[in-house]
């Protein structure tokens, strides 16, 4: 994996994002301002929010660049995790603001007239930003990058909380005396921005934990050790350690009693280079005896 194409592309969706999010926010601000809707002052602030969060991001993906040093002997990748749980937490934020915002125009019994002007800019929200979305998620993909995806995320949400306020206006069209109506929609806008903040946050954390490998790394592992030394060595007991400028895999592997260090080292040193060639993760393995009880 080249990191330093994913770091750049990184810094690319960022900038347009922040460029796109921009002119969209004052769009929506202007209709809500119209309007009178929170559903969208909402909406806006939440597009808004995305080109803060683009701007951490750039400068997250600016740091994660940076080569590994002596206090950093595994580079500075989780910097992409930090910012992903910025973005999380700042959905947070803005989604609470929103579902108060709202419930409070509930209990007022404040209503909302929806004018040609929030159709136009609601419908091209909807479609740019879902558009971003896919980008983002199609670069995620592309580089294994856990912050673009999560951009793109935050994207998603802010094209879903448009499509429920187009709903809202095109209800309001058709039946009057719907006065709950943009209520409603902030409330469910707030709802789709916490559901997207739980996914950013789950992905973060749990590459922050540690991961097991997938079944079918473990599997492949061991059928090309196999292809080496047609012998199973047992492997057993993966770790791996995911720095996202570079992956640490741990693991044992058993030989017999009798094998002499020397020939133990060079094969664990030949295992090791395979998996540094093969899949671009560095390992550390650990040699047990054939006969050694593992519950001891």
């Amino acid at each position: 994996m080249n990191r330093e194409k994913a770091h750049k592309a990184q810094v690319f969706e960022g900038a347009m994002a922040i460029a796109v999010n921009t002119v969209l926010f004052v769009a929506k601000f202007c209709a809500g301002l119209l309007t009178g809707s929170v559903a969208l002052m909402a909406d806006a602030w939440h597009t808004l929010s995305d080109s803060l969060s683009s701007v951490f991001i750039v400068i997250a993906a600016k740091l994660a660049a940076k080569k590994p040093d002596k206090q950093h002997p595994f580079g500075h990748g989780r910097w992409e995790l930090i910012a992903s749980l910025f973005v999380a937490f700042l959905l947070v934020m803005i989604g609470y603001e929103f579902l108060t915002s709202s419930i409070n125009r509930f209990y007022n019994r404040e209503s909302v007239v929806y004018g040609t002007l929030a159709l136009m800019v609601t419908i091209a929200s909807i479609l740019t930003k879902e558009a971003l979305a896919q980008y983002a998620f199609y670069l995620g993909r592309k580089h294994d990058n856990q912050v673009i995806a999560a951009d793109g995320w935050h994207h998603r949400t802010d094209s879903l909380s448009s499509a429920i306020v187009l709903i809202g206006i095109i209800i309001t069209r058709f039946v009057d005396g719907l006065w709950w109506m943009d209520s409603v929609l902030g409330v469910l806008c707030a709802l789709a921005i916490f559901y997207a903040a739980y996914q950013i946050m789950n992905g973060a954390i749990s590459k922050i934990m540690g991961e097991e490998p997938t079944q079918e790394l473990i599997e492949e592992l061991r059928a090309e050790v196999m292809k080496i030394y047609d012998n199973d060595l047992k492997l057993h007991h993966f770790h791996l350690h995911n720095y996202i400028s570079q992956q640490e895999l741990t693991f044992h592997f058993m030989l017999d009693k009798d094998t002499t260090i020397e020939k133990g080292h060079e094969m664990a040193s030949v295992i090791e280079k395979m998996i540094k060639e093969n899949y671009s993760i560095e390992a550390t393995i650990h040699i047990e005896p054939l006969k050694h009880d593992r519950n001891a």
